[in-house]
């Protein structure tokens, strides 16, 4: 027993530390509360207290020193599922002593802002106090390149970082702007804060207000797809703004930023424009925004042959149809308008739950499975077409960008992929069963838990009345997601804590 303490115990440290951080995190809206609330709004400032003073004092019972020790990979895969969590307890707060909703929904909404989800138990977002609208941005903005990742970036130099870093971005095979790995870090959030600032100076820019282009940008980059409207953005059409299509418009590349991959970026950023089309999956990447825009606007004509008429009703098709095929496969999750609405016909439908599964890039803020995992899928099945035809014998390795796929990261990408689809299976099922939802609707909502997404065929006013049971389903769906499944099954494997 005591030696199993002596193992476990730097998993309590570094978790403390953690926790220790995101206290103080919970301290920021307190400012938002004292500049930008109206007197007389129903959140006292204990809503934020409380979260900071629990866990900065949970931090320093658990943190005991800061000498941090070194994990291996199945401690730090545990503290990587356990930081989430219990991150997302703390998160939880706010909306817990700040609004009249549940613990469940409260933990919920936490966890679907940390892991950039984006699926919502709120409803009468105008009506919220700011401060809490901004801890629902903050949280999905600190989410979006990983909590673990933010925790490195500004304070940790150990020797256990790498097992740190992979049990929380296990990205195939990506590569790092920089061999050090703290220094890829730093640049990551670098460009993710200049990226953020950038699109929150042109929303200000196109007339939006400044808490409204803040809001925006903390979760668009993330693509985590919180808004302080319950239109989402198209709240900015429905009143009549001068500029909506130029704000749709901005928030689209946004997306398009945050889906894509960051050493992308880098490479983009030090003049290698290249860099947009040189890669499997970059090409890939654009290869399916294209042919889900040309479907769903070909399924939309088909039915509404209208709109077509004129040079407006062509651009606005393409507008819509561009917008939420971006917030679907970025896994964004914005809305101009409703993917379940008689807008978007069957197959239109169909397509969004496709772009559900696969997702955004690899080392994107995006959820999903990921492009480039899909193409070497479809690599692996035309490798075994070929062994068919040429024989056994013959080799045919899976190549992707002139580098050999080893054989152990096929198997785990084969494994992943079956895990996700049976989550999905149990997910789906859980919804039917403990609901009045159909198949499609039951099968959307854990799409889109799983996959990080946020919208679906179940509207928020009945999300927010499922049984406790699927929203806990989801809680877990949303995780195992967001850390790809592994470290939340190697929590719950009772051989890890022996």
């Amino acid at each position: 027993m005591r030696n199993r303490w002596r193992y476990w115990r730097p998993v309590l440290e570094y978790l403390g530390l953690l926790t220790w951080i995101f206290g103080m995190m919970a301290l920021v809206p307190l400012g938002v509360r004292v500049l930008a609330e109206p007197e007389g709004v129903p959140v006292p400032a204990s809503a934020f207290l409380v979260p900071a003073v629990v866990a900065l004092g949970a931090g320093v019972v658990l943190k005991r020193n800061v000498s941090f020790p070194a994990l291996d990979s199945r401690r730090a895969m545990v503290l990587c599922a356990l930081g989430w969590l219990v991150v997302s307890a703390v998160g939880a707060l706010p909306f817990y002593l700040g609004l009249d909703i549940s613990l469940v929904d409260a933990y919920f909404e936490s966890v679907s802002g940390f892991t950039t989800t984006g699926i919502t138990m709120l409803q009468g977002l105008e009506d919220l106090p700011p401060s809490i609208l901004f801890w629902r941005s903050l949280i999905q903005w600190l989410g979006g390149l990983g909590i673990l990742t933010f925790f490195l970036g500004i304070l940790y130099t150990g020797q256990s970082a790498q097992q740190l870093f992979g049990a929380e971005s296990h990205k195939v095979f990506s590569k790092r702007p920089a061999p050090s790995l703290l220094r890829t870090l730093r640049i990551l959030w670098l460009i993710y804060a200049v990226y953020t600032a950038g699109i929150a100076l042109a929303l200000v820019l196109e007339g939006t207000a400044v808490f409204d282009a803040v809001a925006h940008a903390f979760t668009c980059l993330s693509t985590g797809g919180y808004s302080p409207y319950d239109a989402s953005v198209g709240h900015y059409a429905a009143v009549g703004h001068p500029h909506f299509r130029a704000i749709e418009y901005t928030l689209i590349v946004g997306m398009m930023l945050g889906g894509m991959s960051f050493f992308v970026h880098y490479r983009l950023l030090r003049g290698g424009v290249r860099a947009l089309w040189d890669g499997l999956e970059v090409r890939l990447w654009w290869g399916l925004l294209a042919a889900a825009v040309a479907i769903v606007m070909l399924d939309h004509f088909r039915r509404f042959g209208a709109d077509a008429g004129t040079l407006a009703g062509w651009e606005s098709v393409f507008r819509t149809s561009l917008f939420q095929v971006t917030a679907l496969v970025t896994t964004t999750g914005f809305g101009t308008a409703d993917i379940g609405s008689d807008w978007f016909p069957a197959a239109a439908k169909q397509v969004f739950l496709v772009l559900m599964v696969i997702g955004g890039c690899v080392g994107s803020t995006g959820g999903g499975l990921k492009v480039l995992r899909v193409g070497v899928l479809a690599k692996m099945v035309g490798r075994h077409v070929r062994m068919l035809v040429y024989g056994r014998r013959s080799q045919h390795p899976v190549v992707v960008d002139g580098e050999i796929v080893e054989t152990a990261e096929l198997r785990r990408i084969a494994a992943l992929f079956f895990a996700w689809m049976a989550l999905l299976l149990v997910g789906g099922l859980v919804t039917a069963l403990l609901s009045e939802h159909g198949a499609l609707e039951s099968a959307s909502g854990m799409f889109s838990a799983l996959g990080n997404i946020g919208p679906c065929y179940i509207s928020v006013g009945d999300m927010t009345v499922l049984h406790p049971v699927v929203k806990i389903v989801y809680i877990l769906g949303m995780v195992a997601g967001r850390l790809e499944i592994l470290p939340l099954l190697l929590l719950f494997w009772p051989r890890t804590w022996r």
